[in-house]
């Protein structure tokens, strides 16, 4: 298993757009679509990473506790879902109904939006404020497969927590470290 870091995307950057389908719903979402009153997340993810399957169940109790809050979600693959079968968006619709996704899961069979956004790793989070500038951008929290410690989310959250009572969100973040996405061969 890979553990390929996040490229940390500069603070302040602003919310790249996207206009993907949406696998758990069958239509399409751009950024506004998914975008919350007080802020959104960004996660890259796929169905197949250990690191993302180590995660998830944390990822839905931090989404059911905060979208009710005026955060909006969205989770988005861009793996090579041709080289990578189990990534393929049949595939993310039966992950996101396993998990019980609220929220959209969109395929990025382009690679553009991971591109805008610099993603690098499977997961990897971006916290925009309500003005879809970058204050957070990283790892859940310090939990990995296998390494004994206890998933929390306590990073994103302590993010998220900052953003909604206007606090400054710590800017010493530390990387998500993940599967890499999955790039097509472009040569």
């Amino acid at each position: 298993m890979a553990r390929t870091p996040s490229n940390m995307l500069a603070l302040g950057t602003v919310a790249p757009d996207f206009y993907l389908p949406d696998t758990n719903g069958h239509d399409f979402k751009n950024f506004n679509d998914v975008k919350g009153n007080h802020g959104t997340v960004v996660m890259f993810i796929c169905n197949h990473c250990p690191f993302v399957v180590h995660v998830i169940e944390e990822v839905i109790r931090i989404v059911n506790d905060y979208r009710v809050q005026g955060i909006g979600f969205v989770a988005i693959s861009s793996n090579d879902a041709i080289n990578y079968p189990d990534d393929a968006p049949e595939k993310m619709t039966e992950f996101a109904f396993i998990n019980k996704f609220s929220f959209p899961y969109l395929y990025d069979e382009t690679q553009e939006t991971a591109k805008n956004y610099d993603a690098a790793c499977t997961p990897d989070f971006y916290l925009f404020n309500a003005q879809n500038k970058l204050v957070y951008r990283g790892q859940l929290d310090d939990s990995r497969p296998n390494n004994g410690i206890t998933l929390s989310g306590s990073d994103l959250r302590n993010a998220i927590d900052a953003l909604l009572y206007n606090r400054s969100v710590n800017p010493m973040q530390k990387p998500s470290i993940g599967c890499n996405i999955k790039w097509k061969n472009s040569f």
